[in-house]
């Protein structure tokens, strides 16, 4: 085998990229603690990149993509997967990419309440360490791959990820009136995958997020309805607070979420 795609980091989104692209004809080499939670066709190479660098001698993708998952969210475990281990795994390429996605987070974005959509153009303000160290991540990329693209994920949903349904369940939505903003693990990994294949070069930063912002009470309210759970605590549009987000330049690029909303989102549920 010869990569043209490198996979740093496999987990749930990593792992949904590199199926994508191997559907697309690439051959994908990922790098995950153990190699063998790596979905075929995938290749997986076994490697703790909290301590050792990987063993890329031969390798010259074309595409890369870091997707990695830090556990616990504290800033020590942050700073060594995706500060410390994403360096020890772009250090040891031999040649650059042609492009390279890092999936970062817009927990790097300010907190406190913001009277417009915020897009790219607001400057990143993390309000905690693991934030921090998401950010010294995007600086350490940018570094050694100048010519690579950040996407800044939103909260992310779907899959086996059920925090909120059973929330819901449970009766324990607090903050109704809190501006929260999402997107489905589905089209997280379609927007990484059209950022490496699209014709145009893209630009060095995104935010992922979907079509509508949304007040957690009307979300609860929606699961609530379809789990017959207790009605939450209504939200107030007058009362909302916290960041909205805009898809404006990621949609500009040709990308649209297939799931434009937590409505069609949590459909199934």
């Amino acid at each position: 085998m010869t990569p043209d795609v490198l996979l740093v980091g496999a987990g749930d989104l990593g792992a949904a990229v590199g199926l994508r692209l191997a559907d697309l004809g690439h051959d994908v080499l990922a790098l995950r603690r153990n190699a063998a939670a790596v979905p075929a066709p995938l290749v997986g190479r076994s490697v703790d990149l909290t301590r050792d660098a990987p063993d890329l001698a031969g390798v010259r993708p074309r595409l890369v993509v870091v997707a990695l998952t830090a556990r616990p969210r504290t800033e020590e475990a942050y700073r060594a997967v995706y500060v410390d281990g994403m360096a020890r795994a772009l250090d040891a390429l031999e040649v650059a990419p042609e492009r390279a996605v890092l999936v970062s987070s817009t927990a790097v974005h300010p907190s406190g309440d913001r009277p417009d959509l915020e897009d790219e153009s607001v400057s990143a303000a993390p309000s905690d360490g693991p934030g921090r160290m998401l950010l010294a991540a995007e600086e350490a990329f940018h570094a050694r791959l100048p010519h690579g693209t950040v996407l800044r994920l939103s909260g992310l949903y779907g899959g086996d990820s059920t925090r909120l349904v059973d929330q819901v369940r449970e009766g324990r939505v607090t903050d109704p009136h809190r501006w929260t903003n999402r997107i489905h693990r589905t089209d997280a990994a379609t927007a990484v995958v059209h950022l490496l294949t699209m014709p145009a070069t893209p630009e060095p930063l995104y935010l992922g997020t979907d079509d509508e912002p949304a007040q957690m009470g009307d979300v609860a309210a929606f699961l609530a309805a379809r789990l017959e759970a207790p009605a939450p605590p209504p939200a107030d549009p007058a009362q909302g607070h916290g960041k909205r987000l805009s898809n404006a330049r990621l949609r500009a690029t040709g990308w649209a979420p297939t799931l434009p909303t937590f409505r069609e989102g949590y459909a199934g549920v």
